[in-house]
């Protein structure tokens, strides 16, 4: 059984989240700890909860997605993994930062490319992944199929849908990922965003505006 945690982080309220199981082997995926409190605060859980981090996962590299990678990858020893259509994101992250006046911590390059089809596996579970671009080139989403959730990043949001307006964004895939790859697995699905709260694929479909 997996558990799921999630952080708030930053200015900008990106949902960080940590996933384990009984063996407490445990996976990071974006990583939003901004400043050395909310560093110390996920170091704190992990170290409390007794968690072996054993992976470091982007579902895309935005700024606010990715301001703990640098801390995440030093404290505990981990390589990055993205999808390589964000690579040009996460090296502009220094630029993108100085635009809008935040502090950077620089993150790793990536060592591992992750592309749809690609098991992820820790402990006794596993995670599987969809290709899902339209709010970034690289987005991906990675889900259970046996315990029906995913953590999807900023492809849907409860009632929303990421913004499609930055580069490499383009609004009719993103409309036609959500459709065809996350609506497919079922209306109970449990939705983890990358901001707001939690939803699932059943009232998305029946009630967001811009999927209805």
């Amino acid at each position: 059984m997996i558990s799921i945690h999630s952080f708030t982080f930053s200015p900008i309220q990106e949902n960080m989240y940590i996933l384990w199981d009984e063996t407490k082997d445990c996976i990071i995926i974006d990583p939003g700890c901004y400043d050395d409190s909310e560093r110390a605060i996920l170091a704190k859980f992990i170290a409390d909860k007794q968690l072996k981090p054993v992976k470091l996962l982007n579902t895309h590299c935005h700024l606010d997605h990715i301001f703990g990678n640098g801390f995440v990858s030093k404290k505990y020893n981990l390589k990055l993994e993205i999808n390589k259509n964000d690579l040009r994101i996460l090296e502009a992250f220094q630029m993108t930062c100085d635009l809008y006046g935040m502090n950077c911590d620089p993150s790793p390059q990536p060592s591992v490319f992750l592309e749809e089809g690609d098991v992820i596996e820790f402990g006794n579970s596993k995670l599987e992944i969809l290709f899902t671009p339209g709010h970034s080139p690289g987005s991906i989403t990675f889900y259970n199929r046996e315990e029906k959730f995913m953590i999807a990043g900023d492809v849907l949001f409860y009632g929303s849908i990421g913004r499609t307006d930055l580069p490499g964004g383009n609004y009719e895939t993103l409309i036609n990922n959500i459709k065809t790859k996350l609506f497919p697995l079922g209306d109970d699905f449990k939705v983890y965003s990358g901001h707001g709260p939690v939803t699932n694929i059943g009232f998305e479909r029946q009630h967001n505006p811009f999927l209805t």
